[in-house]
Formats: structure tokens, sequence, C-alpha cells
């Protein structure tokens, strides 16, 4: 059939149907099918959602693999390298950077693994109370030099310093404030219909619970433009600190003196960022506290080349850059059992073993075994159903789905269909494919651009006006 789906919703094999739900369907057919589905299990009472890297492509994001043009261990160590660093320091780079594959196309794996290393060292030699004044490292040995390449807390501190600048810069990512007004260039990352489609659930549900692994501060600035309220582990305006009871708090709208009740705020959501964000300090209370800026200096550093970037990285612009959330390293589990991860996550644990509970995955890899593990043992929940959008139909992804239908008939997966001899196009059942073309489309939404888009017209009417003659009175 020439007209069958693009797509394959995959799901347990039930009696007398195909492993594909949309096999053999025209696409109409095919998208009607998924809609329903998904609209039925939006009006579950508990919808939970996990968005992590692959949302963020869209809008410019980094990657922890693939080619290195958009590789965030290429992307970090290349500029960093251009640095005036401590001879070792530089061996550290060097030693590192020898392991690439040789084809441009072929990005390296195992930062995390790499970074684990080098802030374990930087933690055992740095603080004023440890024992260990070095460490000794498996790298290269700087000109002039005697082996074996000896650490002390000088090399490493201002080699982690710069590395947590530029992973900052490659994540400050913005969202096209022109998407409603229809003054972009008509691509959307996918953040503003997702979310717009994701709270138009009946207001007699429960709220919906949006997790994200990403540090950027893409829904916070959708959600802004679309006018949603959330709750997101902190209170207070200029200086928001980290206070939990705020996820146990909603929004009503004021009751009515002669109906004597209230009603709730319809574009609402609670909002988890489980591996911390880009606006997050520790105060010199030492509480976490929140503070948003301006972030258009970080989208200027990414169209850079890599000794531009490595100049503003040593500049004043990015003096101010410290530490912000659970960075990507293999001991990311250990950092989670500290405040106020350890509550972020228990509460993911929480409202996944809610009855009447799905689970929406989009963007993740499954490769957070902390993550991971909690979703698995959430799948012995008898009313939990999961849906993974993934892209890629030949992804290991699929198969630990594939996998996890053996639990019990409530695992999902979207996926691109492919026909013989193809290759994945990376283009369907993406997070802004998904968020675009296959939710359920929310009438307010189009209301809503129309309104932007006639506030634009108005404001550049304005700005063609000539100024008024002075009054010669």
């Amino acid at each position: 059939m020439s007209d069958q789906s693009k797509y394959q919703l995959l799901s347990p094999v039930s009696a007398g149907e195909s492993e594909d739900l949309l096999e053999g369907k025209p696409s109409e057919e095919a998208l009607r099918r998924v809609q329903a589905l998904l609209a039925d299990w939006l009006r579950m009472e508990n919808v939970i959602v996990l968005t992590a890297a692959g949302c963020s492509v869209g809008a410019g994001g980094r990657l922890m693999a693939g080619p290195r043009t958009n590789n965030l261990e290429c992307l970090v160590l290349d500029a960093v390298e251009k640095c005036t660093l401590p001879p070792k320091a530089a061996s550290i780079l060097r030693h590192r950077k020898a392991s690439w594959p040789a084809e441009e196309n072929g990005g390296p794996f195992g930062f995390e693994d790499w970074l684990s290393y080098l802030f374990n060292a930087s933690g055992l030699t740095t603080p004023d109370s440890s024992p260990v004044e070095a460490v000794i490292w498996k790298g290269d040995v700087p000109e002039g030099s005697k082996p074996p390449l000896t650490l002390a807390d000088s090399d490493l501190t201002e080699l982690r310093k710069l590395i947590e600048k530029a992973i900052f810069a490659e994540c400050a990512l913005q969202i096209d404030r022109g998407e409603l007004s229809g003054t972009s260039d008509g691509q959307s990352s996918g953040h503003i219909p997702f979310l717009a489609k994701l709270i138009a659930r009946d207001t007699n549900l429960g709220r919906t619970h949006l997790f994200t692994l990403n540090y950027d501060t893409l829904f916070e600035q959708a959600m802004e433009e679309l006018g949603i309220q959330y709750f997101d582990g902190f209170s207070g305006r200029a200086s928001s600190r980290f206070d939990p009871a705020v996820y146990g708090l909603d929004i009503y709208y004021p009751g009515d003196v002669s109906e004597g009740r209230v009603r709730r705020f319809d574009k609402f959501l609670q909002y988890y960022k489980l591996h911390g964000s880009l606006h997050w300090y520790v105060g010199d209370d030492g509480m976490y506290r929140a503070r948003h800026r301006d972030l258009s200096f970080a989208g200027d550093y990414r169209k850079l080349s890599a000794e531009e970037k490595a100049a503003k990285l040593k500049s004043e612009e990015f003096s101010t850059v410290n530490s912000f959330g659970i960075l990507p390293t293999s001991q990311k589990f250990i950092q989670t059992l500290d405040m106020p991860y350890a509550h972020l996550f228990r509460l993911f644990h929480a409202r996944l073993n809610q009855p009447q509970t799905f689970l929406l995955v989009v963007g993740y890899g499954f490769g957070d075994e902390h993550v991971t593990r909690i979703i698995e043992t959430a799948l012995m929940n008898p009313s939990l159903v999961m849906l993974v959008v993934e892209p890629n139909p030949q992804s290991a992804i699929v198969e630990r789905v594939r996998r996890y239908q053996n639990l019990g008939q409530r695992a999902f997966v979207l996926t691109e269909r492919l026909g013989v001899g193809a290759k994945c196009s990376y283009k369907l059942a993406t997070f802004a494919d998904f968020a675009q073309n296959i939710m359920p489309d929310v009438k307010w939404l189009d209301d809503y651009k129309r309104l932007r888009s006639y506030e634009e017209q108005i404001r550049k009417t304005e700005d063609k006006k000539p100024d008024a003659p002075e009054s010669t009175l």
C-alpha cells in the first residue's frame, strides 16, 4: 500500500493483532488511531512526562554521541584545549583527543566516564582536608618532564572550571520567540506545541508532572511564552530558594461569592529538573537557589571557532558561570543522594507508582541507570501505561521496550517505519515531529498564535509611523 503510515506503533502482541498497531493502515487512518490512543492515555488520572537530551536537538542542543559537529565532548574539549593551560592539564586533553575516531563523522564515546575520572581526581586533591597531594594519570607526559604524569590541585582545578563553563555555554539554549507570532523561519523546536497540547487536559484530572534531565531552560522559556504557570520546587522571586513544599500546592481562581466554590487554573503543571539547571546556584547560605539570566551571550558563543570560544571562556563575561547541576559523569547516581536531587528523584519514583498512570518518554536514550531503574521498577505498577517516542527503529531502545513488554501489556514505542534497505531519516518520531504532528491538536494554540501574530503586525505598523512633529505652542 503506497499510502501506508510512515510510523510504527509497536505494542505487546495481543490475540489476532500484529505487533505493529499501524501495519497496513493508510496514513490518515494510522494518525487517527495514534491520536485516539494518546487522547485516552492523556485522560488517565496521573500523567508523567520524562524528557531528555533528544528534546533539545531542534533548538541546537548537543548530543553525547554522533558526528563531531554536534558532539558535546568534541565541542567542549576543542575549545578548552585552545585556552592557556598548565602543561600537565594540556597533556590530559591531548591524551583524551588521541582516542577519538579518525573520521570526522565518527564522534567519540565515553565522555561521562572520562569526566568522572577527571573530576574524581580533582575532588581528591582540591579539599584542604584531603590527605591526597597528587594522583598519577595514565596520559602524555609534558615535554621536558619525566614519567609518570603526576597531577596536583593546581593542574586540575582550572581545567575543571573551563570544562564546566564550556558545557554551560553549549547547553544554554534559547527558544525561538518568533514561533508564536509567525516571525520565525517556520521550524519549531517542539517545546511550544508540546506544552500547549499537554496542558489541554481536563482540569478535573490530576495535574501533569513534567520531569526533565536537561540543564537547558527551553521548557521554562516556552511556558513563559504561553502563559503557563508552573511550580519547579523553588519559592520566592528575586533569589528563589529550593523548597520542596511547593510541589504540594496548586493554583485556583478565586471563589465566586454567589457560587461559593473555586475553579482550578487550567494552564498549569508541576515541573522537575532531575539533574539541575543552568539557572541554579548554591547561595552563600549553602542553599540551592535559582535566578534566570540573559543567555544571549551563549548563543553567540556557539557560532564561534574553537580559538574564539577559548577567548570567551577566559573573558570577564564567563567569570560568573559556576557549577549548575549534576554534570554528565558516571557518578551521577551518587550526586542524586544529595539535596535537592534526592527529593526530586523520590517524587519521580512516587508519581510513577500512583494508580492510573500514563508515562510518556521522549528524547531519552535509557543511558542513565539511576533513572532507568526507577522506570523499570514502576513497570510493576499494574495500571501504568508507557509510551516511548524513538526516531530510530533500529535503536537498542526499541529492543529494550520489547523486553519491557514481557512484563505486561502496557509498554508501547512509536518509531519510524523503514522500507527494505532504507536508513532512518531522524525526521519522524522526533520530539518536534511528535509535538507538532502526532499529539492531538488544541484550538486554543491556534487562537493564541493568531493573537500574537496580530500583535506583531500592530507593533510593526507602529514602528513604521513617522515621528509626530514637535508642537510650536
